[in-house]
């Protein structure tokens, strides 16, 4: 598999796991995150109910042992806010993490470039757009994008 096919296959992971995150965590966007360490997922982590962990928070958690060569694919920019929950880039960034792929920039003026700024500002190499066009079509009803 190319690098490519495999970014799309970890990426396309995260999408279908976002579909667990429904009907609980509305009001917030249905997103997911899949950590993967020498090309196998060691943790998957979705957004959970109003006021619960986040996509990213959920996948850290999830995997106890040294991220530094751990890399996160994510469905949606993460937050760069601290409101019900903190945020999400702050956690990546925190945990150790080197590497996120991102399917798209949150449009959320709260966020909208703000969390990748983040995670490039600590020295997290980010890549943006990996099926951006597969994700923004099942996440766009949720990011008021339809």
């Amino acid at each position: 598999m190319s690098d490519t096919d495999t970014h799309r296959h970890f990426m396309l992971r995260a999408l279908a796991l976002s579909r667990k995150a429904l009907p609980a965590c509305c009001p917030n966007p249905p997103v997911a995150c899949v950590l993967v360490k020498n090309g196998e997922i060691v943790s998957e982590g979705y957004t959970q109910a109003i006021g619960g962990n986040h996509a990213e928070v959920e996948a850290l958690n999830a995997f106890p042992g040294d991220k530094s060569e751990v890399v996160a694919y994510v469905t949606l920019e993460p937050c760069s806010f601290v409101g019900r929950t903190g945020a999400c880039a702050q956690a990546l960034i925190d945990s150790g993490i080197r590497k996120v792929f991102v399917a798209m920039i949150d449009p959320d003026p709260r966020n909208n470039g703000k969390g990748l700024a983040m995670l490039e500002a600590a020295g997290v190499c980010v890549e943006l757009a990996c099926c951006e066009q597969e994700v923004s079509e099942f996440l766009g009803a949720y990011l008021g994008m339809s």
